[in-house]
C-alpha cells in the first residue's frame, strides 16, 4: 500500500487552486447535498474535534493567513477574506468551506468492535459519494478492491484497532484520467470515457489522479479520521522528469490484471503508452536516464532528480 510516516507540518498543505477548490467544493454540496457531506448519530463528537484540529492547525501553520477570535469564536480566513461563526455553523460545514480536503471518519462500534464510516464531506470520490458508503465497516467500503479481504483485510482491522494517536501515516493512490474529473458519482456521464478508446483523445487531455491521502486517529473522540485531496498532472509534464515515463510505462505493461482492470487506465493507454516511450526515449537519447537503468521504484520516491527545480519553475520563483 506504499504506507509512509506523515510529516505533521505537511498534513494541510495548500497550494494555488485553494480559493478554487473550496469554490468547487460549495458548489457540488449546493448540487448534491448528502452525497458529499452528512454525518450520522454519534459522531457530533468527532466533528467537532476535526474541525477544532484543522482550524487550528491552519492558524498555526499559516498564521497571516489565518487567524482564530478564541473571545467571540470566530475564525478569519485570510485568502477567502470569509469570517465563520463557530457557535453557529455544524462543524462538517466549516471544514467545507475553509479547508479543501475530503475527510472521512470512522468509529468504533462498541458491539463488534469494527470501525464504521459514520461522517465525512468527499467531494472527490471516483464511482461512489458518501451516501452509498456512510454506514459501512471498513471491509464493507473496500469490499471492490482486489486482494483485500484475502491479504488486507485482517490487518487492517487490527491496525485500526491498536492505531495511537501520534503516528499518522500517508500514501497516494493513483490513476489515470481523460481531463480532471473531481467528483465522479455513479451515473455521472464522465463515466462513458471509460467505456472506449477514444479515437480523436489527445494527450493534453490525459492526466495523472493522485489522492493523496492521510489517516490518523484523533486523540478526544479515538475516531480514526481519512483525509485526502485529488491532485491532477498532465501527463505531458513527464517529458522533462527523469525515469518518470519508465516507471509509469512498467505499471501500465506489468501490473496486476485484477488492479489494472480496478484502476481502468485502459481507455487512455492507447495514448499514453506510445507518449511515455516516446518520453523514455528522449530521456536515455539526452543522458537523463541511464541506457539499462534496471526500472524501481526510486530512492527518493515520489521525488525525481531535478524535482525542486521544477517546483520553483512553476511556483514562478
Amino acid at each position: 500500500m506504499s504506507l509512509t510516516r506523515l510529516e505533521p507540518d505537511w498534513w494541510l498543505e495548500l497550494e494555488r487552486s485553494y480559493a478554487q477548490r473550496v469554490a468547487q467544493r460549495q458548489e457540488l454540496f449546493q448540487k448534491h447535498g448528502k452525497m458529499v457531506l452528512d454525518a450520522l448519530p454519534g459522531s457530533e463528537l468527532a466533528c467537532k474535534e476535526l474541525m477544532e484540529m484543522c482550524l487550528q492547525f491552519y492558524a498555526a501553520r499559516y498564521p497571516g493567513l489565518f487567524r482564530i477570535d478564541k473571545e467571540n469564536m470566530v475564525f478569519h480566513n485570510g485568502i477567502l477574506g470569509t469570517k465563520t461563526d463557530l457557535k453557529a455553523t455544524s462543524p462538517l460545514h466549516v471544514l467545507l468551506n475553509n479547508v479543501p480536503e475530503d475527510f472521512g471518519i470512522m468509529l468504533r462500534d462498541p458491539q463488534d468492535g469494527s470501525y464504521q464510516f459514520r461522517a465525512g464531506t468527499i467531494c472527490s470520490s471516483l464511482g461512489w459519494h458518501v451516501g452509498t458508503k456512510i454506514g459501512m465497516r471498513l471491509h464493507e467500503i473496500h469490499e471492490p478492491i482486489p486482494d483485500y479481504k484475502e491479504k488486507m483485510q485482517f490487518s487492517m482491522d487490527r491496525y485500526f484497532a491498536k492505531k495511537p494517536t501520534d503516528k499518522a501515516i500517508q500514501r497516494g493512490s493513483w490513476g489515470l484520467e481523460v481531463d480532471q474529473p473531481l467528483f465522479m458519482p455513479p451515473g455521472d456521464p464522465h463515466e462513458k470515457y471509460r467505456d472506449y478508446q477514444a479515437s480523436e483523445l489527445t494527450l493534453s487531455r490525459c492526466n495523472l489522479r493522485v489522492d493523496w491521502q492521510t489517516l490518523r486517529r484523533l486523540p478526544l473522540s479515538a475516531a480514526v479520521v481519512f483525509n485526502f485531496k485529488g491532485l491532477f498532472t498532465p501527463v505531458e509534464e513527464f517529458a522533462d522528469e527523469p525515469y518518470v515515463p519508465s516507471i509509469v510505462l512498467k505499471v501500465l505493461r506489468e501490473g496486476k490484471k485484477s488492479i489494472m482492470e480496478y484502476k481502468n487506465t485502459w481507455h487512455v493507454e492507447h495514448v499514453v503508452i506510445p507518449a511515455l516511450e516516446k518520453f523514455e526515449k528522449e530521456q536515455v537519447e539526452k543522458g537523463m536516464v541511464e541506457k539499462d537503468w534496471n526500472v524501481h521504484t526510486l530512492d527518493e520516491s515520489p521525488f525525481f532528480p531535478g524535482w525542486e527545480e521544477k517546483w520553483h519553475r512553476m511556483q514562478g520563483f
